[in-house]
C-alpha cells in the first residue's frame, strides 16, 4: 500500500508542436474562467504554432514544465514592441495547467526562462500582470520573488467579466 506519493519532477524543456494542444488547453481555461489575461477568446493550437514559429525565428524562448510526458506549464518571452530599438527587451507569459499549481513550479519556470532569455541575448524582462484588486496575485507574489520591481500600474484598462481591471507593469535586468 502506497501511503505517500509525489508527482515526478518536471522537466523543463523547449515546447514543441506536439505541446501546442496542452497550451492551448492551459490557457483556455485562464481565458475562459479568469480576469488573469485580457483574451476573451482562447487561442487555437494553430495560433499557437504561428506563435511557437514565430519566438523561435527570433531566437526567443518557448518552455514547457513536462511532468511524466504531460505539460504541466509553460512560459515564453515575446518582443515588449515592435521597435527596432526594443530588440533587448522581452515580456515574459507563464501559466500552469489548474492540477500543478501551488507546488513551486511556476518559480521552475520562470527561473528556466530568464536563463534562457539571458542566452537569447535579452537585457530586460517586462512583465504585464492583471491586479485582482484583493492584492493576492499568485503571478506578482511570484515576479516579486524573482526579483521585478514594479515599474508602474494601468488604471481601469482591461474590462472582463463585468470588471474594470489594473495592470501592473514589472521589470528585471536580465
Amino acid at each position: 500500500m502506497v501511503l505517500y506519493s509525489e508527482s515526478p519532477t518536471p522537466s523543463i524543456r523547449p515546447a514543441r508542436s506536439a505541446d501546442l494542444p496542452a497550451i492551448a488547453a492551459i490557457f483556455a481555461h485562464y481565458v475562459e474562467t479568469s480576469v488573469v489575461t485580457f483574451e476573451e477568446t482562447p487561442p487555437t493550437a494553430a495560433d499557437w504554432a504561428d506563435k511557437l514559429a514565430g519566438l523561435h525565428d527570433r531566437g526567443l524562448p518557448f518552455l514547457v514544465a513536462d511532468t511524466a510526458g504531460t505539460v504541466a506549464g509553460y512560459a515564453y518571452a515575446a518582443p515588449w514592441r515592435p521597435k527596432p530599438a526594443y530588440r533587448h527587451t522581452a515580456e515574459n507569459t507563464v501559466y500552469l495547467s489548474p492540477a500543478h499549481t501551488g507546488r513551486g513550479l511556476g518559480r521552475t519556470l520562470m527561473a528556466a526562462l530568464i536563463d534562457a532569455c539571458a542566452a537569447a541575448g535579452v537585457r530586460q524582462l517586462v512583465a504585464v500582470v492583471v491586479d485582482d484588486g484583493a492584492g493576492t496575485s499568485p503571478s506578482l507574489a511570484l515576479h516579486r520573488a524573482l526579483g521585478f520591481a514594479e515599474a508602474g500600474r494601468l488604471t481601469a484598462v482591461g474590462h472582463k467579466h463585468g470588471r474594470w481591471l489594473d495592470t501592473v507593469l514589472l521589470q528585471r535586468a536580465v
